[in-house]
């Protein structure tokens, strides 16, 4: 997978994908049939582009809902709304997010003082365990910056329970090579893994489960000697509590009525999905993918990030006619404005994750000033509220929510 960081090439993926997105998706979906040319044609392949903001979950839903029934596309529904459930979890529970960060820094220091343990992790992050699948996906995600989402599962499994290594290294060495890693996505998929998430309920990886739905790929099944046939779920002693949620008024034309900066950022690169009610007069980047990691991130996902953000400024300045400025890291913002006499920024949300720890703590100051307007997005809006516990409270909300904001033929 190489996708071009681009809105038209996210475009021209979502048309490619839609007469597979209902009942061909469903039932292939779980196939893992690897990196080849037409190998991934079972599955969307939009998360990087959907990461960067470079398309709108919103958008992508309303088209297969164009072409496909609710039911038939039920499958593929669910796994949208699974990316917004998690964002929605992670912001009324930020200290999970905190947490890893501690607990990563901290298993990151152990691999110097503990005999060996920088060894097998050596090991695993450069495909040389013996166990092959795993080793496999090991090398082809530090080559191509993707996996399949089964493919996720069954290394955190193995990384976890097999090789019996920290989940938050595993979940540190996806945020430095997946181009389509969301902090809570990744944070959350990796916890429920360990059975963190849903506590007390893990997930193991089977060696005839990888071999049944990797058989597509090119040279056959591959196989997983020597894993852990029965592994107690992890524990931790902190429970979560979830904080009320503050979300921001919908922007309105008047709220941007004065000349203002649109802010674009790693997770929201281009204007398109963002729907302004008033143009801006100034186009600010900011890139920060080298937050995503103490030891920052590998080529391909800064390259990924940077280009999506390039040719998200690009575009929303020619199509509102106004400049465009990059704010780079280390460098004061208000500056920028003041050089362009602009006041206030249009923000696209940033969710809990490093792109919020990379910019909030210069964006504090203009918020408490009352010079930021905060974009969130409808469906992010309805649905977050829901994320209270389990997916289950969103899952069964998902046609009154499509309805709701008139998406699909539900509506």
């Amino acid at each position: 997978m190489n996708p071009t960081p681009t809105r038209e090439a996210a475009l021209a993926r979502l048309a490619a994908f839609l007469p597979a997105a209902g009942r061909h998706y469903a039932e292939t979906r779980n196939a893992d049939n690897g990196p080849a040319p037409d190998g991934r044609g079972n599955v969307s392949q939009l998360s990087p582009w959907l990461h960067a903001g470079l398309i709108g979950e919103r958008e992508v839903l309303a088209a297969v809902l164009s072409q496909h029934s609710p039911r038939a596309a039920e499958k593929f529904t669910a796994e949208v709304f699974w990316r917004i459930y998690f964002k929605g979890y992670l912001e009324q529970r930020p200290e999970i997010w905190d947490d890893y960060r501690t607990g990563r820094n901290a298993a990151i220091a152990a691999l110097q003082n503990i005999a060996g343990l920088g060894a097998a992790h050596d090991q695993a992050i450069e495909g040389r365990t013996g166990i092959e699948a795993f080793d496999v996906w090991a090398r082809e995600l530090a080559e191509t910056g993707y996996l399949h989402n089964h493919a996720r599962m069954w290394f955190a499994s193995i990384w976890i329970f097999t090789l019996k290594l920290d989940w938050r290294l595993g979940a540190d060495f996806f945020l430095k090579h997946l181009m389509d890693a969301d902090a809570a996505s990744n944070t959350q998929s990796w916890r429920w893994v360990a059975g963190l998430h849903t506590k007390g309920k893990n997930y193991l990886a089977r060696a005839d489960n990888i071999a049944r739905y990797t058989a597509g790929r090119v040279g056959g099944p591959l196989t997983a000697d020597g894993l852990a046939e029965d592994a107690e779920p992890l524990c931790e002693l902190h429970d979560y509590a979830r904080r009320r949620l503050e979300l921001p008024a919908p922007a309105s034309a008047v709220d941007l009525a004065r000349p203002f900066a649109l802010l674009l950022h790693d997770e929201a690169a281009h204007h398109a999905p963002l729907a302004l009610p008033a143009a801006p007069a100034l186009v600010i980047g900011a890139s920060r993918p080298e937050a995503r990691s103490p030891g920052g991130a590998a080529a391909l996902t800064c390259g990924f990030t940077q280009g999506a953000l390039a040719s998200g400024m690009a575009e929303a300045a020619a199509a509102y006619g106004c400049p465009a400025a990059e704010w780079r890291a280390g460098e004061p913002l208000v500056p920028l404005l003041a050089d362009a006499g602009i006041e206030r920024i249009a923000l696209p949300y940033i969710p809990t994750g490093w792109t919020r720890d990379a910019l909030w703590p210069d964006l504090a100051p203009l918020a408490t000033e009352g010079r930021l307007v905060t974009l969130l997005g409808e469906l992010d809006r309805a649905t977050w509220p829901l994320a209270r516990a389990g997916f289950f409270g969103v899952a069964k909300a998902i046609d009154g929510l499509l309805a709701e904001l008139g998406i699909g033929a539900s509506a």
